[in-house]
């Protein structure tokens, strides 16, 4: 499926961020957030914030690694972190707005780009104003087009990405992951992940990867909207609502994968 462009992921970035202060600026600060249990509303608002202080000084600074990064201090009332986070999201625009996408900058992926920060922003933006409004109990519709791009990139960065010390085998099963508003499909191939990490340990687990429609019948189909299907794969929702057809084995299989913590 087709990347949304870099202005676009801006715009979401803005909106998102300003959906995530508006419900946690009304929100019980020592209220629990259940899609992140060790967390009160405050501690959500502080994490933020700092994700988007970090990203804004990599798009800045350009450096050649993450730890050159000066810890901000958390503020310590919930008129401070909500001062602390309205500086945040109003920079990482900023910087990205004038940055082009193809400028190359650290990421944690293979994929060194201003690009992947951006859409990669726009969803953590996206999924943790999510996690404001099960704080606040209050719940608003995702942007459909962004759900559905997120619904490839949680698939195919957080739980398909392969480490360059690493290997995916590929098998000759298939799962399509069909969105039932936006018409789109994202094709996951199962496989095995090998490999031995850098700190010399053996890694061979269940894997996937996305790839392009292979043309061939796929063992299983999951549907659903994009929005069901990118919260319940981020699960952030309970996917009550996805519809399965085909191995239930397959089916299966491709959960354990996405089942794992995203890290």
């Amino acid at each position: 499926m087709a990347r949304l462009d870099h202005p676009t992921y801006l715009r979401h970035i803005r909106d998102e961020s300003q959906r995530f202060r508006d419900v946690l600026a009304d929100c019980n600060p020592r209220a629990g957030v259940p899609s992140c249990p060790d967390w009160n509303a405050d501690d959500l608002l502080w994490h933020l914030g700092e994700v988007q202080h970090f990203w804004t000084w990599v798009v800045t600074n350009r450096p050649k690694g993450p730890d050159e990064n000066d810890q901000p201090e958390r503020p310590g009332d919930h008129a401070g972190l909500l001062s602390f986070y309205d500086a945040q999201h109003v920079a990482l625009v900023a910087a990205l707005e004038v940055a082009e996408p193809t400028d190359e900058a650290w990421t944690w992926s293979q994929d060194h780009t201003v690009a992947f920060i951006s859409r990669r922003q726009a969803h953590e933006a996206l999924i943790h104003r999510r996690d404001a409004e099960l704080a606040a109990d209050t719940l608003t519709p995702f942007p459909a087009d962004l759900a559905a791009d997120g619904v490839d990139e949680v698939l195919d960065v957080m739980y398909g990405g392969c480490p360059s010390w690493g290997e995916f085998s590929p098998l000759p099963h298939y799962v399509r992951v069909d969105l039932t508003d936006t018409g789109d499909q994202v094709w996951v191939q199962l496989g095995r992940f090998h490999g031995t990490d850098p700190e010399g340990i053996e890694h061979e687990e269940e894997d996937i990867h996305v790839v392009a429609d292979p043309g061939v019948e796929p063992d299983a189909v999951i549907s659903g909207t994009a929005e069901v299907l990118d919260t319940r794969l981020w699960r952030r929702a309970d996917g009550a609502e996805t519809h399965l057809a085909g191995s239930l084995e397959i089916v299966d299989r491709f959960r354990k994968v996405v089942h794992q913590p995203i890290n």
